[in-house]
């Protein structure tokens, strides 16, 4: 979209960047890939991330889920993904408030759905690799899926491959 000063004073138009700086920050990493294979995986490590600090720690089996994902969805080599998972964990950590949702639009409109709805179990596998998928991480996950447009019957259709991990649905035990 042309803006008002180039719009009034006949500016010419530069195609506009949406590209996040956590995205561009992440796909440095990935400087052997196509560049519209870079943006993509940066954005899918930095919302797989966005979900493994919901709860506000990422523990290390949410991290080494997420080096597993980034590396099979990518095609990396495992130094690669450590790399890559590493840099979003910490622009999650540094920026998250500010950049979620911007990131998630990004993917939102470069991503098909069927790669929007692989996301979304890979989400619900980050967040359940500590044993339980905690009510928070549940609720970000809900959230993304609403920023991805996708359809509340797509987030319960990949949620009841997990239920045995949601810890709102597990029995308390003694002395909790």
């Amino acid at each position: 979209m042309p803006s008002l000063w180039r719009a009034l004073f006949g500016a010419p138009d530069e195609p506009e960047d949406r590209t996040t700086a956590a995205v561009r920050k992440i796909a440095e990493a990935l400087d052997q890939l196509p560049a519209d294979q870079a943006r993509y995986l940066a954005a899918y490590a930095y919302i797989l991330g966005r979900v493994a600090k919901a709860d506000h720690v990422v523990s290390a089996e949410e991290s080494r889920a997420m080096e597993r994902i980034v590396m099979e969805a990518g095609g990396l080599t495992e130094a690669q993904a450590v790399l890559v998972v590493q840099i979003a964990k910490t622009r999650n950590q540094l920026f998250g408030a500010t950049e979620d949702f911007l990131v998630t639009r990004e993917f939102n409109e470069i991503a098909t759905r069927d790669q929007k709805l692989q996301l979304l179990e890979a989400l619900f596998a980050v967040s359940s690799a500590g044993d339980d998928i905690l009510v928070t991480e549940d609720n970000e996950i809900r959230k993304i899926a609403s920023e991805l447009t996708l359809e509340h019957r797509d987030v319960i259709a990949v949620r009841l491959a997990f239920r045995d991990k949601l810890a709102v649905l597990k029995k308390p035990q003694a002395g909790q």
